[in-house]
């Protein structure tokens, strides 16, 4: 669907911590990925609302979620290394039972990994803007990866976006409203006030000391 990927994979330095967890924890926490569709309920051991974090960077949001949110279940995808191994540590010592994690491409996650209509909230935080024009079809949100998260969120779920980057913003909102089967929550054109369930981010505190705005965008599936 998109031969052109939204990420580079530089895995920088991983220290001996981040690798610990990969040799203790991986096959608690850890999905490998196999192109088969999940039995999500055997994955986690109960049936739960189901949210997907996609990009979630060092996990500081899939922490918090594990520790203030143990109603549903969470699948993080991240391709670095170092932000999934400091999940790991930060979930093993919560103890955590609801987050599980795949490190892999999110879109061939989706495509393969996971059954129509299987997830209750997919979010897109601070992805990477990709600013300059000649790479913008590196980023994420584009029309073909909002359809295949209509396919895959519930009827009623909903997929929460936000960024720093006010052209990206604009960008993500005309996708959306562009694509079929999407409500804005908040209004046609507008944006959304940052939810009281958004944790403020690493990525989102370093935007704002660059003195970016922040936008956060909420469409529910029709």
């Amino acid at each position: 669907m998109r031969p052109v990927r939204s990420f580079v994979l530089r895995e920088g330095r991983i220290t001996p911590a981040q690798q610990r967890a990969f040799d203790e924890h991986w096959s608690r926490f850890g999905i490998d990925y196999n192109a088969q569709v999940l039995d999500l309920d055997a994955v986690f051991g109960r049936h739960a609302p189901r949210v997907m974090e996609i990009g979630f960077g060092n996990g500081e949001v899939l922490a918090w979620a594990a520790k203030h949110d143990q109603k549903r279940d969470y699948i993080g995808v991240e391709v670095h290394r170092p932000g999934v191994g400091r999940l790991m540590n930060a979930l093993s010592r919560l103890d955590a039972r609801n987050v599980r994690i795949f490190r892999h491409d999110a879109v061939e996650v989706l495509q393969h990994a996971l059954a129509e209509n299987s997830l209750d909230e997919v979010r897109v935080w601070f992805p990477d803007p990709w600013p300059k024009k000649r790479h913008h079809k590196r980023r994420l949100v584009q029309p073909g990866f909002v359809d295949l998260l209509a396919r895959r969120l519930r009827p009623g779920g909903r997929l929460h976006l936000a960024t720093d980057w006010d052209e990206y913003a604009q960008h993500m909102l005309d996708v959306v409203e562009n694509a079929r089967g999407w409500r804005n929550e908040i209004g046609p054109g507008r944006y959304a006030d940052r939810p009281a369930w958004r944790v403020e981010t690493h990525f989102e505190r370093r935007g704002k000391r660059l003195g970016h705005a922040v936008h956060d965008l909420l469409f529910l599936k029709k």
